[in-house]
């Protein structure tokens, strides 16, 4: 599912690329092909991502990773691969594909895109045809908030509630319940009934009410 048209992205910085060189860098060095793009959100917030976008220019594969906060710790996270060696080109030694606009969708990742605080895209172009190759316009959009309440549901909230009766079957006897205890009180004598068993026995004309 793509975002709708009128989404906006999250607000994110995204860093100037790293290029991985070879050789020692007080001398000459050959670039390896390699090269690293950080794209990070605002401090102590993270984000549950649906899609992410992005004009190419000249890269060949994309290796996506994903900075998450482990669940039940506030203060951790972790590192984890969410799509590996995506192919944006036909040809890494052609044009074809090397300006696209491409997306990555939520249901494309590997792991869950949930509670993500930072996003790290691997590029690699092995063609010398293209000395310099990265990535344009990035931007991230979030799981919207009427698409995260559909994923939900009452196992979700509470698991140890799975084989009880039905919530609206026990809410509906309850409401008969109230209405019976209302009539009740409505109806109710101020005189003292007693007890009228003899013998274990009751006698009718004295359970008759006038």
């Amino acid at each position: 599912m793509s975002v709708s048209a009128d989404s906006e992205p999250v607000s994110c910085t995204v860093k100037p690329p790293v290029f991985l060189q070879l050789g020692d860098a007080k001398t000459d060095t050959v670039k390896s092909g390699v090269c690293i793009v950080d794209v990070t959100l605002p401090f102590g917030k993270s984000v549950n991502i649906e899609e992410i976008s992005f004009k190419n220019f000249y890269t060949a594969y994309v290796t996506v990773r994903l900075l998450r906060k482990v669940p039940g710790q506030e203060a951790a996270a972790k590192w984890t691969t969410a799509l590996r060696d995506l192919a944006l080109m036909e040809n890494p030694h052609t044009e074809g594909g090397s300006q696209d606009y491409s997306s990555i969708h939520r249901a494309q990742m590997q792991v869950v895109p949930d509670h993500v605080m930072s996003v790290r895209f691997i590029l690699r172009q092995p063609s010398s045809a293209w000395m310099n190759f990265n990535l344009q316009e990035i931007k991230i959009f979030q799981k919207e908030v009427s698409d995260l309440l559909s994923d939900l549901t009452l196992v979700d909230f509470r698991p140890d509630l799975e084989g009880l009766p039905d919530p609206s079957t026990v809410s509906s006897s309850i409401q008969q319940m109230w209405a019976l205890t209302e009539v009740m009180q409505t109806n109710q004598t101020t005189a003292s009934i007693g007890r009228f068993d003899v013998d274990g026995c009751y006698d009718v004309n004295l359970l008759s009410v006038p």
